[in-house]
């Protein structure tokens, strides 16, 4: 699998209580392609900063995790999170957001076996990023996590248009159960995934932290219990989960184009160990402080 991931590139500056602020290189889909990459995965991340000191940081942290990036440095600042942890190890964030699609060939990497995008980068250039999509499901398996930040959505219901249209594009979603409860406060989880199955996708897992994690196929659906850790933070865990589904998947012959009906017949306890082998990535990530994904030598 040769992976492609679009989307925002940023530094998380996370403060707890009266210990000093960290700082960490993440932004969603950074962190996939990380953990993409720590888990035997490396690929390409189409992605922007600024040319400042915390842009360098981004860089250097991308060369040493062996993974490659188009776009890179523009005249806008690097975008910061400031983040609040609470007791839990939950962050609350607040964004100096910019996100700008870089310049790509409407090709969008022909080598690519997979394309994820999500968060910012959806949210800020759907024009942009879903013709991409559409061409890359000609060679790739495209994947998506809305990973919403609802302080920057301005217009709730064009926001649900715009995520509708990014699932219907997917072969592979992933959402917090949040977000799902954000953008259809009057229906459940489970109800709002199996929708989302129905729009196109062959597989919808929804996340729920430490209550762990549900799924829907059309052959059935399936659950995991999240193992009990230490939690240090959960930066980065929905992240980790993301990665560590798609590599499963890969690892059982179901990524790529090609590969597309073998995806759709996937069954029930497939899924089951699907999530369970993410969730024990996302547990190792919870143990650490910011988005810091495991290693494939990490995972038993």
């Amino acid at each position: 699998m040769n992976p492609t991931v679009i989307g925002e590139a940023l530094v998380d500056v996370l403060a707890s209580g009266i210990a000093p602020a960290q700082e960490f290189v993440g932004g969603s889909p950074l962190n996939v392609a990380v953990a993409l990459a720590r888990l035997g995965y490396p690929g390409t991340l189409i992605t922007r900063w600024g040319h400042d000191d915390k842009g360098a940081t981004i860089e250097r942290f991308l060369s040493a995790n062996n993974v490659k990036y188009l776009g890179g440095a523009d005249d806008e600042p690097t975008v910061i999170a400031h983040g609040i942890l609470d007791p839990a190890g939950g962050a609350t964030f607040a964004f100096n957001a910019f996100w700008q699609m870089p310049t790509v060939g409407p090709e969008l990497a022909q080598d690519a076996e997979l394309v994820h995008t999500g968060s910012i980068a959806t949210l800020f250039s759907p024009a942009e990023l879903l013709p991409l999509l559409a061409a890359a499901r000609s060679h790739a398996t495209i994947s998506y996590d809305p990973n919403l930040r609802p302080s920057l959505v301005t217009n709730h219901g064009q926001t649900v248009a715009e995520v509708e249209r990014f699932v219907g594009q997917a072969d592979v979603v992933r959402v917090s159960g949040i977000d799902l409860k954000w953008l259809y406060p009057m229906r459940s989880v489970h109800e709002s995934a199996r929708a989302w199955l129905a729009m196109g996708p062959a597989i919808v897992v929804a996340t729920a932290g430490s209550r762990g994690s549900w799924g829907v196929v059309r052959a059935g659906e399936a659950e995991y219990s999240a193992p009990s850790v230490e939690v240090t933070d959960t930066v980065g865990a929905g992240d980790t989960f993301t990665a560590a589904l798609l590599c499963w998947l890969a690892e059982h012959g179901m990524i790529g184009a090609a590969n597309r009906e073998k995806l759709s017949r996937l069954e029930a306890n497939q899924l089951e160990q699907a999530l369970i082998f993410a969730a024990h990535a996302a547990s190792v990530t919870v143990g650490r402080a910011g988005a810091n994904p495991p290693h494939r030598g990490e995972l038993s």
